[in-house]
């Protein structure tokens, strides 16, 4: 079983031409009208049949990507869910969250019932899976400072990192050229590279450290043969580096006053993701607004690097931060219908919002799911720089 990681949506073929993204504007919107609660994460299927929602009420809800059609909700967790991402080819129903009230379970999204329950213990807090290894055979995830690992086959523990990190494993990721490679990285400012061959340990399997200098919020892979990471701080910074070698490739300490600069709407206030597409290996980090508007930076990590104007702006959706960005593919869906969809977006705001070309035939159409606007009578703030 294979955890589904975004940037696997490029595998086939990149998202729309980068270069005309500028042409895409607000179509459709769901509004979940939550009140303090809003949208944390957006991911899609393996065979996009279906995208999931996760919520600061601590579920997650699934939707059809491309006609926004409510399809059920998966509720179980007891407090906030801080990662979410389907299984892969011929387990692409099986839907996986973490949480703070330190499980990993597992879902059918057909029948939008609970299949597996890991627990990491009472006073754990889960921040991020990943699953790979020999014969993706690993769960690895991040729980607190330390790194736990379960056999998925029988859902065993078999080991447990607690020397590498000293803070919050915010991320874990299986390299996907290298299963048997993991990456990790922490409010500690360390990204940690792990062998996860045989009888796991911090003395025999730690490879390299990466002191990045700043708390790390996310990381991603990049390059042809995922041997390049980004990474992206709670302070707004974001670095490219070799892994392998441990080396740094650009560092934009400045990385927000860059951004700003190269366009002439309100200031950037924070990062949202990087995108990186694999075709024609190019990199984008998303910025936005205080107010919800999004730009697609492209950003040249070669040399000194720079970040250019955007190549898309995402205008009129949102009315405050945005959290999870979901690009889509019509090639990848595979229906006429899909025909021009850019992706979906989601915020603090408690919208979930659609972005189409201009020149889709399914501009008029307003996509409202009344199943997602009843409000729930609990409310949950998060600080936007600790989204673990």
């Amino acid at each position: 079983m294979e955890t589904t990681e975004m940037d696997a949506m490029e595998e086939e073929e990149p998202q729309p031409n980068p270069n005309s993204l500028n042409r895409f504007a607000l179509k459709n919107s769901i509004q979940t009208n939550f009140g303090d609660d809003y949208v944390f994460q957006i991911v899609a299927r393996d065979d996009w049949t279906a995208m999931a929602v996760s919520l600061s009420t601590n579920a997650v809800k699934l939707y059809s990507p491309v006609t926004g059609q409510y399809l059920g909700e998966c509720r179980g967790h007891s407090t906030t869910i801080n990662h979410i991402s389907f299984s892969g080819p011929g387990n692409s129903h099986i839907l996986h969250s973490c949480s703070s009230d330190g499980t990993i379970r597992a879902w059918d999204t057909r029948s939008f019932n609970q299949v597996l329950c890991i627990s990491a213990g009472s006073s754990q807090e889960v921040f991020s899976f990943s699953i790979g290894g020999l014969g993706d055979c690993l769960l690895a995830a991040g729980c607190k400072s330390q790194i736990l690992f379960w056999d998925w086959r029988n859902k065993k523990q078999v080991a447990c990192l607690e020397d590498s990190h000293v803070d919050d494993v915010t991320q874990v990721h299986f390299v996907p050229s290298d299963k048997n490679k993991l990456v990790s990285a922490s409010v500690d400012g360390l990204i940690c590279t792990f062998d996860t061959v045989g009888d796991i340990n911090d003395d025999d399997h730690l490879e390299s450290v990466i002191n990045v200098g700043t708390s790390i919020g996310k990381v991603g892979f990049l390059g042809e043969t995922y041997q390049k990471l980004w990474c992206l701080t709670h302070i707004e910074t974001l670095s490219v580096w070799d892994w392998k070698e441990a080396r740094i490739e650009v560092n934009f300490q400045d990385a927000r006053s860059l951004a700003s600069d190269s366009w002439t709407l309100d200031r950037v206030n924070y990062f949202v993701d990087c995108h990186y597409s694999g075709d024609d290996q190019r990199l984008w980090v998303i910025g936005g607004t205080n107010a919800g508007t999004l730009g697609y930076f492209p950003v040249n990590y070669q040399g000194m690097g720079t970040i250019g104007p955007p190549e898309a702006v995402l205008e009129g959706g949102h009315t405050g931060v945005v959290r999870s960005v979901l690009p889509m593919s019509s090639k990848q869906i595979g229906t006429a219908q899909s025909q021009g969809i850019f992706g979906w977006t989601g915020g603090e705001d408690g919208r979930l919002c659609c972005w189409f070309s201009d020149g889709s035939p399914e501009t008029n159409q307003s996509w409202i799911s009344s199943e997602f606007v009843i409000k729930s009578p609990r409310t949950c703030k998060k600080n936007r720089h600790h989204p673990y």
